[in-house]
């Protein structure tokens, strides 16, 4: 591979077996510093094991690791200095509080007494756990315990963040809230590698993918046609009449010049096929030409999804 990742993330012809299960064969990819850096495949795909190597968690059978330019396998303490770890799920103490959890997390990595109480006040005010500061985490539900970890990783100010489902049991606000967080992170020079089967959230966040499939890292599906949704003012897409629908459905054929059947519809809104981003835009075009008063016009499926399906389409 002859890559430097700097301080970011190198994984060279990476490899783990569990006996007669290949989990990882030889995967290989740089996430880079100042970028976030997604983590996708179906499940089974190995993303987890992976994960735990980078972790310095788990031995590779072979291959190279580099954190932060540290080896994890050979030098697993000083790569724990600069990454922070989310797993899936919580590993936490339940009797203890928020704030002691926190803080018992920090005086692991060698802060002072003051200095981890501090930095707890800090993380429960970044994460938005002020009202359950006092609470222990056995009370905290899916979400909380998410943000939780995510304070627990980020505890020690790590320059490389691994995070495995971060957004599960968060709701749309703590989403946002998580989305915006990251991209200030990475902006700060970080590199975050992410973990998550919520695409249309991952899409929104990461700069770079890696698609990993049976324990490979595999390029990217080719881009391929995917639906667009398109919806009308003044002369509704799908009206309770049918005959109407019918009708507009049909200018909306005309103006596109495709065939009547090629414009399907769901939930009120209209849906053609587009063969590209710029096949799209002339169909916007010609919809305006046509007289449509047009309110909106997306895809119907992100590209991450659409390249998601397309993996799975592919095995």
């Amino acid at each position: 591979m002859n890559v430097d990742p700097g301080g970011g993330i190198l994984v060279e012809d990476v490899a783990r077996a569990f006996g007669a299960v290949h989990a990882v064969r030889g995967a290989s990819f740089v996430a880079a510093e100042g970028r976030v850096t997604g983590l996708v495949g179906p499940n089974g795909a190995g993303k987890t094991t992976l994960l735990l190597m980078l972790a310095s968690l788990l031995a590779p059978d072979r291959g190279r690791i580099r954190i932060g330019g540290t080896d994890p396998v050979t030098d697993p303490s000083s790569a724990r200095r600069v990454l922070g770890w989310m797993p899936d799920a919580l590993g936490a103490w339940p009797s203890l509080t928020v704030r002691e959890s926190i803080e018992t997390t920090a005086r692991l990595y060698d802060l002072g007494r003051d200095h981890a109480r501090h930095r707890a006040e800090e993380l429960i005010a970044l994460v938005g756990l002020g009202d359950l500061a006092a609470s222990p985490a056995k009370v905290l539900s899916r979400g909380q315990k998410q943000k939780l970890g995510l304070a627990r990783a980020l505890v020690h100010d790590p320059r490389v963040l691994l995070l495995d489902e971060p957004a599960s049991g968060l709701d749309p606000l703590a989403r946002v809230e998580l989305r915006e967080l990251l991209r200030r992170l990475a902006a700060e020079g970080r590199t975050i590698l992410i973990s998550s089967h919520v695409l249309s959230e991952l899409e929104e966040v990461v700069d770079d993918t890696v698609f990993l499939v049976a324990g490979e890292v595999v390029p990217p599906p080719s881009p391929q046609a995917r639906p667009w949704r398109i919806r009308t003012i003044g002369d509704p897409a799908l009206p309770d009449d049918v005959d109407e629908a019918e009708r507009v459905s049909g200018r909306v054929a005309r103006a596109l010049r495709i065939p009547r059947d090629a414009v399907g519809s769901d939930r009120g809104d209209l849906l053609v096929t587009f063969a590209d981003e710029r096949a799209a835009a002339d169909g916007l075009a010609a919809l305006v030409a046509g007289g449509f008063r047009v309110s909106a016009f997306a895809p119907a499926q992100s590209e991450l999804e659409q390249s998601f399906l397309a993996l799975g389409e592919g095995r």
